[in-house]
């Protein structure tokens, strides 16, 4: 984000460069899940990783030598895209095969703990490589990062995974269908997607202007801007070490609620702000709601899900980067028209008022305890 607006100066290229997800999300995602139900979902993520490395080292390489466009970023922006498509539902559906189902909110909970850990050292650490060597070495760092997450990911041992019987056929269309026909016809797991989508659109979307707000609105540069995410991630790591504490002993479904309510008003706190601690005080907020709501979803639908459709669910999980995806172009193009500060009010009232609507016509949402 902070490369394409250093580049154009344009919030509705902001919105744009993160809308190269929104396609391969939607085609890929079906045919994602149903190979990760019915095929080898470590191999699926190994593949995935080594590219994610490759085409950071390929930014890097372009941007050390000078000879970066704004293409290239679409380009390499675009095959990530397609690579996390096929990582998410692998990553996340071999999980349930790690732990006992005992444990599985608790580790779910640390799953986002080590997240969010990632979310509070990684901006900061980033912030500071642009501001002290420029844009080129952060990304040599996370290129080194996703080679050695790859090593580490091929040292995995994965038990208890479903395998299809090799005689019958792989249909990724039937697949497909029967995934989103579990999905529709399950009251907890279409009331948990309802919740994440909701919130992934008008909520999380608002990092898509967190370069803009960093650099015109608070006037703090990359440095604020790592800072901004970083203090998110310190929100999203307290609510990652509450959720893995606590474990199953709360409502998860009213939890869920009043987290996109809280995210919502703190996105509108965060366009009204121009004092720099009131920001990152409004960044925090929307760290702990943002885990309250996405941590929880996850959870519900890793216990709700049935191990030979949850390499599905999962991928449908992932839909929340189509919704951010389209909040960030919607997010983008409201900041070009009414200015940054007023769009994110628009859609911080969008996400409370969405959430408070759920709550009301979903009585399901509110019941789930698991």
């Amino acid at each position: 984000g902070w490369l394409m607006y250093d580049l154009t100066g344009s919030t509705v290229e902001l919105g744009l460069v993160s809308g190269v997800r929104l396609l391969p999300a939607l085609v890929l995602a079906p045919i994602a899940g149903v190979l990760a139900d019915r095929g080898d979902r470590k191999f699926q993520l190994l593949v995935a990783q080594a590219i994610n490395a490759v085409m950071n080292f390929i930014l890097a390489a372009l941007l050390l030598a000078g000879r970066i466009e704004t293409w290239h970023i679409y380009a390499t922006g675009f095959i990530v895209a397609i690579v996390q498509v096929f990582e998410i539902p692998a990553r996340l559906s071999m999980m349930p095969e790690s732990v006992d189902r005992t444990h599985l909110t608790n580790a779910l909970g640390q799953g986002a703990l080590a997240w969010n850990v990632s979310q509070t050292v990684g901006p900061a650490a980033a912030g500071g490589l642009i501001a002290a060597v420029g844009v080129g070495w952060a990304y040599v760092v996370q290129g080194l990062i996703y080679a050695f997450s790859t090593v580490w990911t091929h040292q995995l041992r994965i038990g208890g995974r479903v395998v299809r019987n090799e005689s019958e056929p792989l249909s990724i269309v039937r697949g497909t269908i029967e995934g989103w026909r579990y999905i529709l016809h399950h009251p907890v797991i279409r009331g948990g997607m309802a919740v994440l989508l909701l919130v992934a659109c008008f909520g999380l979307s608002i990092l898509t202007l967190l370069p803009a707000f960093a650099r015109d609105v608070l006037q703090t540069g990359p440095t604020g801007q790592g800072l901004l995410v970083t203090v998110m991630g310190v929100g999203g790591m307290v609510a990652s070490f509450l959720v893995a504490a606590v474990s199953d002993r709360f409502p998860k479904g009213k939890i869920m609620l009043a987290g996109g309510v809280a995210f919502g008003l703190a996105e509108v706190a965060f366009g009204l702000s121009s004092w720099f601690v009131l920001s990152l005080l409004c960044m925090a907020v929307i760290g702990v709601s943002s885990v309250l709501c996405t941590a929880l979803v996850n959870t519900v639908l890793q216990r709700h899900s049935a191990p030979e459709m949850r390499g599905r669910v999962t991928s449908a999980f992932q839909q929340n980067q189509v919704a951010m995806t389209g909040g960030g172009i919607m997010i983008g193009t409201l900041a070009a028209a009414v200015g940054t500060p007023g769009a994110a009010i628009i859609m911080g009232f969008a996400c409370t008022f969405g959430v408070i609507a759920i709550a009301i016509a979903m009585p399901a949402v509110r019941a789930i305890r698991q």
